[in-house]
């Protein structure tokens, strides 16, 4: 796995080695078939990995220096927790297995005796007892200590012989010593592939193609080198390969790193199918994402016919983690005997249509929102492919199923995904589709803001909030009752009547007036809404996605305050986390273009930090640059775009902004309630995009 996001240059040149460097593996004899007793010929066998594979690996959860004890308590846990009854059946080390000497006297791998006092092969049949399947890790590149922690190049066969000796199931190949080294990935991952397929042993073993190379993240190498390439000759070599580099770093996985990857990932769905599967890396629950943006992932990743190889550690398993990852209607989507891999329908943008053809006839779709609030997104059953007058829908999240007719629509929460199989109805109507939308502010003791699901508060405050519960079915909805689920101490009341009836193809909005205590706790709250109507074959629940209604700390006060020094409500940074009086990921100080400044803060493109003003704000000043240590990283990136967004209207804008540059900004503020410090990538992507905002002083009443 993925080490270091760039490697340095010149080791292929120390070592001698190029890119048309390639070996001479002796041709093993394949094993000869017996002849048949009879002239019947033999049903064809189903290729290995005939659909995705599932498991778990080491890298994300437990890092390098793991344990045998250590795995196999992981394991444990997949048997007891019902994952390995869902499938995750694979307990996959990645590097750090190896002995510091990875190579005996003999040529041979060795695991680190001090972690794996019984060898290998007692690990692996361990694993086995247990009902699971085992696998390993190396990399195609030759040994080179400081750039990976082994490499199997020039010993291809013999390293697959003794993965297969050992008991080994499956093999995942990495490229960091084959990149460092200058190999050609297609000829080195072709070699390999040869003698995993005539191992002595002559055992089945899943090769996952693992060369994580991407430009300009690793720095600049040819397309041939790169993962973005590997779909042209890994289908015909290996059971999956990775298409992208890294979704994360250990313990560490970001929501717009998931998306980064499945948008790769989606380039060419033409060559995915029963035995050969494009991977957009693994599953990371709990590392950083929040349930709803995993939940997303494991959606995503479904779509994608994707191989489900969970990077965390089980152990650490909420029941939320454990419900999305063992969603049955999730799983038989990922693992639908078709074989086919999600495209999108339309144009790509904050929220998306995808289609996944399924084997028994069906539609599964995915309603994308990449958006930061809750949104309502709607296809056809014309645009998804079915010729059809009703469609039954079900909900894969609820398990729900209902019926539509000439929209397919979905209330999506902030960076959701919603995932519905869609087929024609026959027979007796189903239950009408009813969807509620998030529940929107739409004023604040009694003064009228834009319809918000992400609102900012002070306690104590009156709001005035609408639903809109629409009808997509064939048969009209009776008595319905929306009601809003509120936190502790808040209060919810309906403004008027409830309308009795809701009409096929039509929505009504209800009305409420929301209490917010005094005493209610700074920080996020959720608010969702319910319907609840009898359908055609009984009682049906339907709920929203929540709105965030947040209760701000108390806005800054005085004249010339550091804003760096003033809490704020949320703050978001491309890479690390938002810094104080620093620059990011280093705890430098803040320097912009020659200028040291004692108060600032310190972000990675892009990033957002967002505060609550009141009202009681009217200026804010000082210097917006990339800071001064992007010069002793190295001369790519550095570029970003900062403005200043206040009640949603951007009040002051930098353009694009190169190292050595200070820009100033002196932006009025007067009357404006919520501010948002907003640094964007310059369109170039993030790469050293270590941005400050210097001496930013606030003056407020």
């Amino acid at each position: 796995m993925l080490t270091k996001r760039i490697l340095g240059l010149g080791v292929a040149a120390l070592l001698g080695l190029s890119a048309s460097t390639a070996l001479a593996l002796p041709a093993a004899a394949a094993p000869q078939p017996a002849s048949p007793p009879t002239a019947v010929a033999a049903a064809p066998s189903a290729p290995l990995a005939a659909t995705p594979y599932a498991g778990w690996n080491t890298y994300f959860g437990l890092g390098g220096d793991y344990t045998a004890a250590q795995v196999l308590d992981v394991a444990d846990h997949l048997v007891s927790s019902g994952l390995a009854k869902a499938g995750y059946d694979i307990v996959w080390l990645d590097g750090g297995w190896q002995a510091a000497t990875p190579r005996g006297a003999d040529g041979l791998l060795q695991g680190d005796p001090a972690r794996f006092p019984d060898g290998m092969a007692a690990l692996a049949a361990a694993i086995h007892a247990k009902g699971l399947k085992a696998g390993i890790y190396t990399d195609a590149g030759p040994y080179i200590p400081g750039s990976c922690g082994l490499g199997s190049y020039g010993h291809y066969q013999t390293d697959a012989d003794t993965f297969a000796t050992w008991g080994f199931d499956a093999v995942k190949v990495d490229f960091l010593c084959g990149i460092a080294a200058n190999l050609d990935p297609k000829t080195v991952y072709t070699q390999f592939a040869d003698a995993l397929r005539h191992n002595s042993s002559g055992r089945p073993i899943i090769f996952n193609l693992c060369n994580p190379v991407t430009s300009p993240d690793w720095g600049n190498y040819p397309e041939s080198q790169q993962s973005t390439n590997t779909w042209s000759y890994a289908p015909a070599i290996a059971q999956s390969w990775r298409t992208y580099t890294d979704v994360g770093f250990v313990n560490s996985i970001k929501y717009t790193d998931v998306l980064r990857n499945f948008d790769a990932n989606a380039r060419h769905p033409e060559v995915a199918g029963p035995g050969h599967w494009n991977d957009p890396d693994y599953l990371g629950p709990q590392l950083g994402m929040t349930d709803e943006e995993f939940r997303s992932q494991m959606a995503l990743w479904s779509m994608s016919a994707a191989p489900l190889v969970v990077g965390s550690d089980p152990r650490t398993f909420s029941q939320a983690t454990i419900a999305a990852l063992t969603n049955p209607d999730l799983l038989a989507i990922d693992r639908d005997a078709l074989g086919k891999q999600a495209v999108r329908v339309g144009p790509a943008g904050t929220t998306e249509t995808w289609t996944k053809p399924l084997a028994n006839g069906a539609t599964a779709v995915a309603l994308v929102n990449r958006g930061d609030t809750a949104t309502e997104i709607a296809t056809t059953p014309a645009t998804i492919g079915l010729k059809a007058t009703r469609v039954t829908v079900k909900d894969a999240w609820t398990h729900q199923v209902s019926e539509a007719k000439d929209s397919i629509r979905s209330q999506v929460p902030a960076h959701g995904v919603s995932v519905l199989v869609v087929s024609k109805s026959t027979g007796i109507p189903d239950s009408p589709r009813v969807t509620a939308g998030a529940p929107a502010v739409t004023a604040v003791n009694g003064t009228a803001v834009s319809p918000s699901v992400n609102l900012l508060a002070a306690a104590g405050s009156k709001l005035d909030v609408r639903v809109t519960v629409r009808n997509d079915g064939t048969t009209p909805v009776a008595l319905p009752k929306t009601t809003l689920a509120t936190p502790d101490g808040w209060t919810s009341t309906t403004k008027g009547r409830q309308p009795a009836l809701i009409q096929p193809g039509r929505s009504v909005d209800v009305a409420f007036t929301v209490a917010v205590p005094t005493s209610a706790p700074v920080g996020a709250s959720a608010v969702t809404a319910s319907v609840r109507f009898v359908g055609l074959r009984g009682p049906v629940t339907v709920t929203s996605p929540a709105s965030t209604v947040t209760i701000a700390p108390a806005p800054p006060s005085g004249a010339n305050q550091p804003l760096s020094h003033q809490p704020w409500v949320s703050a978001t940074s491309g890479w690390m986390t938002p810094a104080i009086d620093q620059s990011v990921g280093g705890g430098n100080p803040i320097r912009v273009a020659g200028s040291t400044y004692p108060t600032g803060l310190g972000v990675a493109s892009p990033s957002d930090i967002r505060y609550y003003l009141g009202g009681t704000c009217t200026r804010l000043t000082g210097i917006a640059g990339i800071d001064d240590v992007v010069d002793n990283v190295g001369p790519d990136g550095g570029t970003a775009t900062f403005s200043l967004i206040a009640d949603g209207t951007t009040v002051w804008d930098s353009g694009t902004v190169a190292r050595g540059t200070a820009a100033a900004f002196d932006a009025d503020l007067t009357g404006v309630r919520e501010l948002v410090l907003h640094v964007g990538d310059a369109g170039d992507g993030g790469y050293n995009d270590r941005a400050d905002w210097a001496a930013p002083l606030i003056t407020c009443a």
